[in-house]
């Protein structure tokens, strides 16, 4: 992928009167050994009337002598080129054995035909003060050059210098500045009085607007642009010429184009030649224009494609309106991390090490944008064969309606952050929840892994090992092992609230909710040995048994149904205010439990809270309705704004309903997938696209991969589009299934 770019430089010379010149050296043709493909070259010349002959000098630079048979009042000179910017890897060489570290010697033969490059000026006070702080110890010759490069760029100060001539290497370094030609002048004596063979060129830079901002450090220029630039080339046994620009601490890339090279500055000037004694007025003007750009990911289309595409959806979107289509599209996206596009979590793996922090990152610009007042939830998702546990998913959902779910994302904590969060605050946060929810905080119990079972665990390892070093083939296994065993197996894991919605009662009834002791086997409750939150492994099974037409069921509510508007935000955090006072609603106080009897009124819903990772994570418990969701995690949220204690959900998401939207963010072999929110319009869809993809690159996430040859190729993890209805009696295909037959037979 490249882009042509056309640069014109002008340079003109106006005289107070007619004089004759001398013959004329013009140095302003690329030379032969540029990296840079010239597509084409043009150089005009006033006075038209002159004789022109195209020589090279010693150094193989193309040179144009012009001699000029009348006087003149003017000399202008015009170049024209058409460059091709294709990137150019500037390591991209090999060294000789010989000269793969620093310092090492030219073979005889060889330093006698560089001898004119590595003649040296006269070291100075100041040259030799910088010349002997540089270190010579034995080290790879590229990075001992990469680095004094980028040393003359920290320590010399660019400057636009008008005057002619070059600055000696002691001035520049006791000014701490310089133009690009004085940098330039002085790398070349560093490095020969390093032994280096190393040559001034003179050339034209071109920089182009980079498509999108770097994330490592400055973009560059804001515009196009090209001017005249000064560099050094040093020799390198097995590569060549090698360019090194001090002005950036940069090796010469594609932008680099070099006119002229030669062991002096004074034969690489742009022209030289004598004229008569005059006045003389100088102008110089350059400009780059982009003639063709070839697609490419950070710009596929041309702004007349775009502005196509653009009208085609507005188009499409008119149809789909005109013909009452109801036609909503969403979208599974995928991306890879930038800066490790060879991890096993990037390629093969659904898990990894940064794939759950980078996505924490990414759903966090997305709910700034689209979750204002949103809930942010980390549950689980996906449970593929020979995985032994589900896979993380972050989910983001927010109300249709506008209001709020959550008003304070202070509130929530960060997976960056430890808070230091204690068993103690967990049971102080179910006590507060318990207060604002009108039950009583009682019933809050602890919850502790179960003894019995890791002792058996322990007696079962090799008579050879330690639990802390197991050396079980089972990663998982030889974690959980030196986890419970580090903190002790008599540790409080996290408390529980059991907690569920009273159906006996009206809706409007503050005593809606009830609470109540659990009745289990063992004096404590002991968790199902494991590595999930602690909510998936309450001993859930040791509750009194119960029939299964007597069983609390959870029942979703019915998607087809009509919903009437959820309660305002004010409404729900007014019923969970803590100053309100209503008598607590038990369950299964005082009862007695009979054998084979099934024991009904008792709470088998909780709430749970567990200080893991410095951090409080709450384990949301079921529920039949979403008005009810809310209301607890109303709840939730002031008892955290009251003990200024960030808290992060998991756990049961809330119930399917239409009057919620939501997004995810989830992980899939070898990349990170968003589940973006279904788009009712072209204009949406757009919008949602844009933002989603700045918000990935930002957080350092990208779409595409490279092949080992370095071509260009997607993620691997496929980029889906969901087709459907904002509702069960919008979808166009349950509406019209024909329509789904049609589409599918059409797609294949």
């Amino acid at each position: 992928m490249s882009i042509h770019v056309a640069l014109n430089h002008v340079t003109h010379y106006r005289y107070d009167r007619p004089i004759a010149l001398g013959p004329q050296v013009v140095r302003l043709r690329p030379a032969p050994h540029s990296r840079t493909r010239i597509l084409s070259y043009a150089m005009r010349v006033e006075p038209e009337k002159h004789f022109i002959n195209w020589q090279q000098d010693p150094q193989s630079n193309y040179l144009a002598r012009l001699v000029f048979p009348d006087k003149t009042t003017s000399f202008r000179i015009e170049v024209d080129l058409v460059a091709e910017m294709s990137v150019l890897n500037p390591f991209d060489f090999f060294l000789e054995p010989a000269a793969e570290n620093f310092p090492f010697e030219y073979e005889a033969s060889l330093a006698h035909e560089l001898a004119p490059y590595m003649v040296k000026a006269a070291a100075t006070p100041a040259f030799k003060k910088y010349l002997d702080s540089i270190p010579r110890k034995k080290r790879q010759t590229s990075d001992f050059l990469v680095e004094l490069n980028q040393r003359l760029q920290k320590d010399i100060a660019y400057l636009i210098r008008l005057e002619p001539g070059v600055q000696t290497p002691e001035e520049t370094l006791v000014s701490a500045s310089g133009s690009c030609r004085d940098s330039g002048w002085l790398l070349v004596q560093l490095l020969r009085h390093l032994g280096l063979a190393a040559r001034f060129v003179s050339g034209y830079l071109i920089q182009l607007k980079s498509d999108v901002k770097s994330l490592d450090g400055p973009s560059g220029t804001e515009v196009d642009f090209t001017d005249l630039h000064a560099w050094c080339e040093v020799f390198l046994p097995g590569a060549g010429w090698i360019g090194f620009d001090p002005t950036s601490g940069l090796l010469a890339g594609e932008g680099h184009i070099p006119l002229a090279c030669s062991p002096e500055p004074s034969s690489a000037a742009p022209v030289t030649g004598a004229l008569e004694e005059c006045e003389t007025e100088f102008e110089h003007r350059m400009s780059v224009s982009r003639i063709w750009e070839a697609p490419r990911v950070t710009l596929p289309y041309s702004d007349a494609q775009w502005s196509a595409i653009e009208a085609l959806g507005h188009q499409v979107d008119a149809d789909l309106r005109k013909n009452d289509v109801r036609l909503t599209q969403g979208g599974e996206p995928t991306f890879v991390s930038v800066d490790d596009r060879d991890g096993d979590e990037w390629n093969t793996e659904a898990m990894g090490p940064t794939k759950r922090l980078l996505s924490a990152d990414l759903m966090e610009k997305l709910r700034a944008k689209y979750g204002d007042g949103g809930l942010l939830h980390y549950g689980q998702g996906k449970w593929y064969p020979g995985e032994q546990l589900p896979r993380w998913s972050l989910n983001l959902f927010w109300r249709k309606d506008g209001e709020p779910i959550w008003s304070d994302p202070a509130l929530f904590a960060s997976e960056h952050e430890d808070d230091a969060v204690t068993e103690r605050q967990a049971r102080e946060f179910l006590a507060g929840v318990a207060k604002r929810m009108h039950v009583e905080a009682k019933y809050v119990f602890p919850a502790y892994e179960d003894t019995m079972y890791y002792l058996w665990r322990e007696r079962k390892l090799p008579s050879n090992v330690d639990p802390l070093d197991s050396r079980l083939a089972d990663p998982l296994e030889r974690a959980r092992l030196r986890k419970v065993f580090t903190e002790g197996l008599d540790k409080v894991v996290g408390h529980v609230l059991p907690i569920g919605r009273n159906e006996t009662v009206k809706a409007s009834d503050a005593a809606r909710w009830q609470s109540g002791p659990w009745f289990l086997r063992d004096e404590r409750c002991f968790l199902i040995p494991g590595d999930s939150a602690m909510g998936y492994r309450l001993p859930l099974d040791s509750q009194p048994w119960v029939k299964a037409t007597d069983y609390p069921w959870v029942h979703p509510p019915e998607p087809s149904q009509s919903f009437p508007p959820l309660p305002p935000y004010k409404r729900l955090r007014f019923t969970t205010d803590s100053t309100s006072s209503t008598a607590p609603s038990p369950s299964g106080e005082g009862k007695k439990i009979k054998p084979f009897e099934s024991a009904t009124g008792i709470v088998r819903t909780a709430l749970c809270a567990e200080p893991r990772h410095g951090r409080l994570y709450l384990f949301m418990p079921p529920a039949s309705a979403l008005d009810d969701y809310l209301e607890l995690v109303a709840a939730i949220e002031a008892t955290a704004q009251e003990m200024k204690l960030p808290v992060i959900l998991e756990g049961y998401e809330p119930p399917k309903d239409p009057r919620l939207a939501s997004l995810r963010v989830t992980p899939d072999p070898g990349v990170i997938e968003v589940n973006i929110h279904p788009a009712h319009s072209w204009e949406q869809l757009v919008e949602q696209t844009t933002h989603l993809y700045q918000a990935a690159h930002e957080t350092r996430l990208s779409t595409e991969k490279f092949m080992l040859d370095g071509r260009l190729t997607g993620t691997g993890g496929g980029n889906h589009f969901v087709l459907g209805g904002a509702t069960l009696a919008d979808s166009p295909f349950l509406r019209r299934p024909d329509l789904l037959a049609s589409m599918v037979g059409y797609w294949h």
